[in-house]
């Protein structure tokens, strides 16, 4: 994707991930480039700007939380095979003694 300022040359504005994603970083440099190209007679207006600004930050916020989500599903998993083991080794064996009276 290129921006074309005022003045007509092209500025290539490529993701640093190599991804369909656009990171945070990758979102400040194309709010960066589209500042200091704009029109200083026909601004962008900056309900538009708020907005994308807070989508972004809600984004992100959404992002983190399913991180650390995916964090507490893996150690309650970790944490329920273990005392699956510790519940296993616990049992205790039938002995010979309590096998022949239950038998008999």
């Amino acid at each position: 994707m290129a921006v074309n300022p005022v003045n007509g040359a092209s500025v290539p504005i490529v993701p640093k991930n190599s991804g369909m994603q656009l990171g945070q970083s990758d979102f400040l440099r194309l709010m960066t480039a589209q500042l200091s190209q704009q029109d200083p007679f026909n601004p962008v207006d900056n309900t538009q700007m708020v907005a994308q600004m807070a989508q972004f930050s809600s984004l992100a916020g959404v992002s983190e939380s399913n991180t650390v989500l995916k964090q507490i599903s893996e150690q309650l998993k970790a944490h329920t095979e273990l005392l699956k083991d510790i519940k296993a080794s616990s049992a205790k064996p039938a002995t010979t003694h309590e096998i022949t009276t239950q038998e008999g």
